[in-house]
């Protein structure tokens, strides 16, 4: 999940109305519903899309402003040339699992380079903080990192007394992109978010 996603009812939403998708650009790197389906075994239909990041979230410590929204503002600054995140949902539409895919274009490899830098750096720097999230108030997280190299981010962020909740996140430089795949559950979503995550990034134009 670029962020976590609170339903507010358990109806499923309407599908949201697809992009338009032209050979070789971001809308056509991103995975399809069918296709992280099969690749995750659950069943996920389309949900919210966005052009742009959100505004960035507030937190407590305001250093850890990257770690609670690293699909926000806070973690895609500004020079992006296409912005694309969207999020797929349980079929049931009940929220309990998410899958955001999204990405930055920069207009440079050195720009995307020092962008996935940034990245890194607020979300090790983060071990745990307080977000406020909708209709949920005050929301505590613990932030672990897996794996942090040059051109890959994993990382787990933990709810706090949330049942298991958690977003398992993936980020990628590939080129001019950064790439994120975020799978929220109350189970172990890591591999899932590394199978998205490497599809999603080979598809990329770098």
């Amino acid at each position: 999940m670029t962020w976590a996603m609170w339903p507010t009812s358990k109806a499923a939403p309407p599908a949201a109305s697809p992009l338009h998708v032209v050979p070789g650009t971001v809308q056509a790197a991103v995975l399809t519903p069918d296709e992280v389906s099969k690749a995750i075994g659950t069943t996920v239909i389309a949900g919210p899309q966005s052009d742009q990041p959100p505004a960035a979230l507030t937190a407590d410590p305001a250093l850890c402003a990257v770690a609670v929204g690293p699909a926000t503002a806070s973690g895609y600054t500004s020079g992006w040339t296409v912005f694309l995140s969207t999020t797929y949902e349980d079929s049931a539409g009940s929220g309990d699992y998410t899958v955001t895919q999204t990405v930055g274009v920069y207009g440079s490899a050195d720009q995307a380079t020092s962008v996935f830098g940034k990245l890194g750096d607020g979300v090790k720097g983060c071990p745990s903080a307080t977000r406020t999230d909708p209709n949920q108030g005050p929301v505590k997280w613990d932030y672990t990192v897996g794996t942090a190299t040059s051109d890959t981010l994993v990382w787990t962020a933990t709810q706090e007394s949330g049942g298991g909740w958690a977003c398992y996140r993936q980020a990628r430089l590939k080129g001019k992109d950064v790439v994120q795949v975020a799978v929220c559950e109350g189970g172990d979503g890591g591999s899932a978010a590394a199978q998205v995550a490497g599809q999603f990034t080979a598809r990329v134009s770098g």
